[in-house]
């Protein structure tokens, strides 16, 4: 019996190095859930909402370097996942989002669920494929696994007509082929810069890296004995702990460090995308600046000159920029410079004191003492996330995960991929009370494939950074942003999981390591609502 259309993709998604699918069923793409029947190459993982299905693969692709997939059913399915593309873009990871659509005869008729995705997805993924004809299936399989990856990565849309899914395809399954990325030919004009500066700053980021790559940074910090700052939600570019480090650049950056970053008189940076978290709101630098000061490394030629125009734009992976750079003789030593801004990261990173409740500066340092170096945290959007890229000291690359794009409902599913992909690593979330209260169904998907994680839910009764922006924007006039809240406790055992309450700092180790020995686990730390931020407290009715 000939191969059906369905099978040929997922054919295809195994050879392009497809791991994992994160699917919530659909009756528009049933054949290539049927193909997955039985084939060995992908593991099915059953969601319960398709924006977690999107964020699982998206925190799959960044963990694993492949491509993430998720498949979702046309219409609200597919709206559902936009999220996770919109994620997948601002953070340059490879996803692959699969839509079954209606028949082909339907097409153009607004027949049920009937979306045109070239228009709905045209300016977030980086391609909408439309897969009509049948023996073509394995080539723009290929095609499009190929798309997410090269340049710069980002989302990928594959929408595939039902009635198609179900004929017979003649054509053989097609590897994708992912172009080299391009490299660094000549070091020897940043060996010039490098060799004439007094205040230089190694600057880390974007997406992709690999422990090998994180290798290449140290060594080339340290052979031109650079301090080394990372971007917004990529502090595990680096060891945090290293005597280099000087800290991260994004939301609530140390305003000490973003002016020393200003008053340096070279900026490498090597991978970011220098958008407006990295940049202080495009304050980082000036048109002057740039282009006497900052040498910006990127894959994509675009990324080099959206915004800034710099003295040096490199178009060049990070692997093989810094394979080039490492080969440069030793630079001079600036110890004044680097160890003032080491200085600047010790003190930063000094747990701040809460006047009632749970310190979550406490329990973050608590839990990133506790845990081995490849444990990998992961955390989605809030106020309370301040606490965790301020405390969070990350030491092993690939351990982070945390959305760049600032989405809501991340960290509790990117901890079910984590899990799932490497069930023998230890895997903690961080949510806060609104952004786990948007991905709270899918604690039913940790106990059905088996993940465990330990989540730790910090839970202040209210949208935490709204309430913040408004005490400055509007003081006196809250509104919208108190939460009526669940026993987070007593709601993850309903699911199957350990939980319990902690309402005071020192009763959090014992019931960590309870946790631990428990997972998967839910701890459910209830925090003072004045303490809105790290070290900020609002006073009255602020």
């Amino acid at each position: 019996m000939p191969a059906t259309v369905a099978q040929r993709i997922v054919e295809s998604l195994a050879l392009g190095g497809v791991t994992h699918a994160f699917a919530v069923p659909g009756e528009s793409y049933l054949p290539v859930l049927d193909a997955l029947f039985g084939f060995e190459g992908i593991r099915l993982v059953t969601c319960r909402h398709e924006a977690a299905a999107a964020h699982m693969a998206e925190a799959a692709a960044r963990l694993s370097g492949r491509c993430g997939l998720a498949m979702v059913t046309r219409g609200p399915g597919a709206t559902h996942a936009a999220i996770g593309l919109h994620t997948a873009q601002q953070d340059s990871t490879p996803l692959l989002l699969l839509v079954g659509q209606v028949g082909t005869g339907m097409l153009g008729r607004e027949a049920f669920q009937e979306i045109d995705y070239g228009q709905m997805f045209g300016r977030v993924a980086k391609r909408v494929f439309e897969l009509t004809v049948a023996d073509r299936a394995p080539e723009i399989t290929a095609s499009a696994i190929a798309c997410a990856r090269s340049g710069r990565p980002g989302p990928v849309v594959l929408v595939c007509p039902e009635d198609v899914l179900a004929q017979s395809c003649a054509a053989a399954p097609v590897r994708p082929a992912i172009p080299m990325p391009p490299g660094l030919a000549d070091p020897r004009p940043v060996a010039d810069l490098i060799g004439r500066a007094e205040r230089p700053i190694l600057f880390l980021g974007g997406p992709g890296w690999t422990e090998a790559e994180c290798a290449l940074a140290r060594r080339f910090a340290e052979r031109q004995h650079l301090p080394v700052v990372t971007s917004w939600r990529r502090k595990d570019r680096f060891d945090t702990r290293h005597p280099l480090y000087a800290g991260e650049l994004g939301l609530g950056a140390n305003p000490m460090l973003v002016e020393a970053v200003k008053a340096a008189d070279l900026v490498l940076a090597i991978g970011p995308l220098l958008g407006e978290n990295a940049t202080q709101g495009y304050t980082l630098f000036t048109p002057d600046s740039a282009a006497r000061v900052l040498v910006h490394v990127h894959p994509e030629a675009e990324a080099l000159t959206r915004t800034w125009q710099p003295r040096l734009a490199i178009q060049a992976a990070p692997g093989p920029a810094l394979e080039a750079l490492c080969a440069l003789a030793p630079g001079p030593r600036r110890d004044a410079w680097v160890e003032g801004l080491a200085a600047l990261h010790a003190t930063w990173t000094e747990p701040t004191a809460v006047s009632a409740g749970a310190n979550p500066a406490a329990i973050v340092q608590h839990v990133c003492a506790t845990l081995p170096d490849d444990a990998i945290l992961c955390n989605g959007a809030g106020n309370f996330a301040a606490w965790v890229h301020r405390f969070h000291r990350p030491r092993v690359c690939g351990t982070q995960l945390a959305p760049v794009s600032g989405a809501m409902g991340y960290g509790l599913p990117a901890a079910i991929a984590a899990s799932i992909l490497y069930p023998e690593r230890e895997v903690v979330a961080f949510a806060g009370d609104g952004d786990a209260m948007m991905a709270v169904a899918e604690l039913a998907t940790i106990v059905h494939e088996g993940a465990r994680p330990v989540i730790i839910v910090f839970d202040n009764g209210q949208y935490g950074t709204i309430r913040m922006h408004q005490a400055r924007d509007f003081p006196g006039r809250p509104i919208g942003t108190r939460l009526s809240n669940p026993d987070f406790a007593a709601l993850a055992r309903a699911f199957g999981l350990h939980a319990e309450t902690v309402r005071r700092t020192e009763a959090f180790p014992c019931a960590l390591e309870r946790a631990r020995q428990q997972r998967p686990a839910l701890i459910h730390v209830l925090q003072d609502p004045a303490e809105i931020a790290p070290g900020r407290r609002l006073e009255g009715d602020a």
